[in-house]
Order: C-alpha cells, then sequence, then structure tokens
C-alpha cells in the first residue's frame, strides 16, 4: 500500500510538471518503475494505460484556459499515433539504446538553444506563418515513436521542436503537445495490447498514477496560463539540458568527479539564463506599464476640441 501511495505522488508530480512544462510525465514515471525492477514493456505499457485519463484531463483543462491550438493538434496527433502504435508494437524486438545517444544530443542542443532564445526579449515572427503539415507530420510521427519505445519523450521531442520554431507561444505549443498525447497515449496502449496481451498492464500502478495524475492536471493547465512565456522557455530548456546531459555521459562512460562538474556547470548556466529571463520580464513590464500610463494620459483625437477664437475686439468696452 505504501508503494502504491508513493507511485501516487510520483503520478501527481510527473503530471504537474508534465502539465505546466509539456513533458517528463512518462519518463519520471518510467524510470520509477524500472528502478523498482519492472520489465521495459511493462513499464511503458502502464503508463501509457495512465496517461491515456491523464492526458484526456490534462487536454480538457488546457482546452477550458485556452491554451490549445487545434490546428496543431489535428495535424501532430495522427502521426504521432502511428508512431506510437509502431513503437509499441515492435518494443520487445527492438533496441533504442544505440539511437539514445543522438536523440539526446539533438534534444541537448535544443535546449540549449531555448536557454539562449528565452534569455532574451522575445520577438514574434509574424511573418514566419503557421506551422505546416509537412513539418508537424513527420515530428509527431518521430516523437509517437520514441515515446512508446523509451516509456517516454513524447513531450520531450515535441515541445522543444514547437518552442523553436518561435511560431506558436509557449502556453500553446504546452496546451496542444498535452491535448495532442491523448490519442498518441491510446495508440501506444493499443499496440501494447497487442503486443503483450492483457497480462502486460500493471493495473494497480496504473490506478496509482492515474489517481495522482488526475489531480494534477487542472493544477499544471492554470500554472501555465499564468507563468509567463520567458520563465517557462527558460525552465523547459533547463530541463532538456539537464536531461538529456545525464544520456549523454552516460553513453559516454563518464565516471569520477567529471559528471558532478558538468553538472555544476550546466546548473549555473540554468540559474544564469532564468536571472536573464526575469531581468528581461521586468523590464518589458515596466515598458508597457510606461506605454499604457501615457496611452492613458493623452486623450483622443477625437475628444481634442480647438477652442473657439475670441473675436476681435472681445474684452473691451464697446462705445456708441
Amino acid at each position: 500500500m505504501r508503494k502504491l501511495l508513493v507511485i501516487a505522488l510520483v503520478g501527481l508530480a510527473a503530471q504537474l510538471v508534465d502539465g505546466s512544462l509539456g513533458m517528463a510525465y512518462g519518463l519520471t514515471s518510467s524510470t520509477l518503475l524500472l528502478l523498482v525492477g519492472v520489465a521495459p514493456a511493462a513499464a511503458s505499457a502502464s503508463v501509457h494505460l495512465a496517461e491515456i485519463g491523464t492526458t484526456l484531463a490534462a487536454g480538457t483543462a488546457h482546452w477550458r484556459f485556452g491554451n490549445v491550438d487545434w490546428r496543431v493538434v489535428r495535424r501532430i496527433a495522427v502521426p504521432g499515433a502511428l508512431g506510437a502504435f509502431a513503437g509499441a508494437t515492435f518494443l520487445s524486438a527492438l533496441s533504442t539504446e544505440s539511437a539514445a545517444p543522438w536523440m539526446a544530443a539533438i534534444l541537448f542542443t535544443l535546449g540549449a538553444y531555448l536557454l539562449v532564445r528565452f534569455s532574451r526579449p522575445l520577438r514574434r515572427n509574424p511573418a514566419a506563418g503557421r506551422l505546416r503539415g509537412r513539418f508537424l507530420g513527420p515530428l509527431g510521427l518521430v516523437a509517437g515513436f520514441v515515446d512508446a519505445t523509451g516509456g517516454g519523450g513524447w513531450g520531450p521531442v515535441a515541445t522543444p521542436a514547437l518552442l523553436v520554431s518561435g511560431r506558436l507561444e509557449p502556453r500553446k505549443v504546452i496546451g496542444s503537445v498535452d491535448t495532442s498525447e491523448f490519442v498518441v497515449a491510446s495508440a501506444a496502449s493499443l499496440g501494447f495490447l497487442i503486443g503483450l496481451g492483457t497480462e502486460g498492464f500493471l493495473l494497480p500502478i496504473v490506478l496509482a498514477l492515474l489517481a495522482g495524475g488526475l489531480i494534477a492536471a487542472p493544477v499544471a493547465a492554470w500554472l501555465v496560463r499564468i507563468v509567463p512565456a520567458q520563465l517557462l522557455g527558460a525552465a523547459v530548456g533547463g530541463v532538456i539540458v539537464l536531461t538529456n546531459a545525464r544520456v549523454l555521459m552516460r553513453a559516454g562512460d563518464v565516471d569520477g568527479s567529471l559528471p558532478v562538474i558538468v553538472y555544476l556547470l550546466l546548473a549555473a548556466g540554468w540559474i544564469t539564463a532564468l536571472t536573464l529571463a526575469v531581468r528581461v520580464l521586468r523590464r518589458t513590464r515596466r515598458e508597457r506599464s510606461l506605454a499604457a500610463t501615457l496611452a492613458a494620459d493623452t486623450p483622443p483625437a477625437s475628444a481634442q476640441t480647438t477652442a473657439p477664437a475670441e473675436p476681435v475686439g472681445a474684452g473691451h468696452e464697446r462705445r456708441p
């Protein structure tokens, strides 16, 4: 019972992070299950079955808070479902260990770019246009496949790529990724059901993860709506960098005191980026406040009337 309670708390924390940053539910939950000895396929299957409920709750909450771009959801969810189904079906025969360092290197680069991007003033680029289907389709396919075979990865792959594009504000990136994950998790669960049967799902663990996730889903959707995009982007970048640095150092057999030094340097860079993001955010708010004050003090042009000219001789007594 105590073990299930701990798993429920992990599910709550994982959904809180996932709903506010657009990633890490599957990564956090799968890591815990693997640590307690659950087989990789069973861990991924259980996490994805729980995600059907948590992503449905998260998607509904994001929709109610206005965090969803349904065009992006439609164009990324279907390819993501196909990739997730394929990944779940062939997980027992396909090893992704050799591909993990390459994927981690790509994500690390994207995370570093986000740290740099969001530590400076955000500039919207309306001329860039909307996200195209030829970009969203392949992205969803790859993210779905990685998500099913790795027990998590939909958010870490899809969220950074959409943020880096600069064509969608961060809260809508996170809301759209979380909402489309419902379709991805459903397809992955179907693939695991075909490949493993019902015995591949650990129902007590599924229910514990689901309970924690359902509690955190609406809170996370509210947080992503009020957290400034500047801080949100810097926070996402730091999570991506630190998470994938661990994978890269393990793949490179880095040991001794070097990993500690690397983590300290990366943490210092993350803190620096967050500090710069806070400064930019404060400066932007001051500029907006000043502009609003000036606009309030300046009457509209229609309200400005010209006083009638005083006639010649006004104010002088008229002599007979």
